[in-house]
C-alpha cells in the first residue's frame, strides 16, 4: 500500500519521499542510542577522572587548590578570553549529560514496550550496580543540580565565600547533611561507573572473550579509584586533616 502510495504521487508529479538523513536514522536506531549513551559516557568519566584530581588538591592547602581554580580560568588566554575555556568545557559536558540522559530514557521506554510484563524471577546473576543503573542516574542528576547550588553560586552554603573553593569544600563538609548527600551521590557515581564503563566497552566493540575479564576488572578499579577518591575529601574534613 505505502509503495503504491508513493508511485501515485511521483506520477502525479509530486516528489518521492525521501529517507531521512543517516545519522537520523543512526539515532532512531537502539544500536545508534546505546553508541550514544557509551560516547557521552566515555566522556563524563575522562571528565570525573579530572575532577576528581582537581578535588584532591584540597589536601595541599588553600593556596593550592585556590591557585588551580584561578589557572582553570585562564586557560587558553590570550586566544579565548576570560573563563571562555570553563565555560566552553561546561557546555560540552552539558551536552553530553543531556545526550547520556534522553538516550537512556529511550532505551528505557523501549525495554519497557518490548517487555509489557515483568519478569517473574530477577535473574540471580544480575548485579546490584546493574538493577540499580537507572535510578542510580536519576540521584546522580538530582546530585549535579545541588552540587552546582552548594560549590559553584553558594545558593545553599551560607558559609562559602565566593571565588574561594577551598573555603567552600571545608564548609560544605563541615555539616553533616553535606557529607551524607555527597557520600550517597559518590556510591552512586562507583556503582554507575563500574556497570557503565563494561557496557560502553561492548557497545563500541571492545569486549570478547578473552577481553571481558580485563574489562570487567578495569571496571570495577575505576569504580573503586574514583568512589575512594571523590569521598576522601570529605572525610579528610571530618577528620581535620583538611580545615
Amino acid at each position: 500500500m505505502a509503495l503504491a502510495t508513493r508511485t501515485r504521487r511521483t506520477e502525479r508529479g509530486e516528489r518521492p519521499e525521501r529517507p531521512p538523513p543517516t545519522l537520523v536514522r543512526l539515532w532512531r536506531s537502539t544500536v545508534g542510542k546505546k553508541t550514544v549513551m557509551a560516547v557521552s559516557g566515555a566522556l563524563m568519566l575522562l571528565y570525573l577522572v579530572f575532577h576528581m584530581l582537581g578535588n584532591l588538591k584540597v589536601f595541599f592547602g588553600p593556596d593550592d587548590m585556590n591557585g588551580y581554580a584561578h589557572w582553570l580560568r585562564t586557560v587558553g588566554e590570550p586566544v579565548l578570553h576570560h573563563e571562555w575555556f570553563l565555560w566552553l568545557a561546561r557546555v560540552g559536558l552539558l551536552a553530553a549529560v543531556v545526550a547520556h540522559g534522553v538516550a537512556a530514557y529511550q532505551l528505557t521506554r523501549r525495554d519497557i514496550a518490548a517487555r509489557p510484563v515483568g519478569y517473574r524471577h530477577r535473574l540471580a546473576r544480575t548485579s546490584y550496580a546493574t538493577r540499580t543503573m537507572r535510578w542510580g542516574g536519576v540521584i546522580l542528576a538530582l546530585f549535579v543540580v545541588w552540587h552546582l547550588l552548594d560549590l559553584t553560586t553558594g545558593h545553599v552554603n551560607p558559609n562559602g565565600e565566593a571565588g574561594r573553593p577551598y573555603e567552600n569544600v571545608v564548609a560544605t563538609f563541615s555539616t553533616w547533611y553535606g557529607n551524607a548527600i555527597y557520600g550517597v551521590a559518590m556510591v552512586a557515581v562507583g556503582l554507575h561507573v563500574r556497570h557503565g564503563f563494561f557496557s560502553a566497552a561492548q557497545t563500541l566493540g571492545a569486549g570478547s572473550v578473552g577481553r571481558d575479564r580485563a574489562l570487567r576488572l578495569t571496571a570495577d578499579a575505576l569504580a573503586l579509584v574514583l568512589t575512594l577518591g571523590f569521598l576522601a575529601v570529605p572525610i579528610g574534613v571530618t577528620t581535620g586533616i583538611v580545615e
